[in-house]
């Protein structure tokens, strides 16, 4: 079936870990950012909470689906640490 696009947006702050990522790690969490924009299906990160995750490796990335406007808004990438730091705080 044809899925719509969606656009790419990113909160600020998103790559506070990801600037210090090597070139090898950015590109594979490039590539998964390119699949976002076909996306529909993530898991969600908790019940109640608008976030979802995406897992590429070790590293994971959170966005939250603007379904109307069609966005996926990138708020979080880093590894599991770094995300267990911000999953707490949110």
């Amino acid at each position: 079936g044809w899925l719509a696009l969606f656009a790419i947006a990113y909160a600020d702050g998103w790559d506070k870990h990801f600037a210090r990522f090597d070139k090898a790690v950015k590109l594979r969490i490039l590539k998964k950012l390119e699949q976002l924009k076909r996306k529909d299906d993530s898991r969600h990160l908790s019940h109640g909470l608008h976030y979802f995750v995406e897992e590429v490796g070790g590293y994971r990335l959170v966005f939250k689906p603007d379904a109307k406007a069609r966005v996926n808004i990138v708020c979080f990438i880093g590894d599991h640490k770094q995300y267990r730091a911000w999953y707490l705080s949110a």
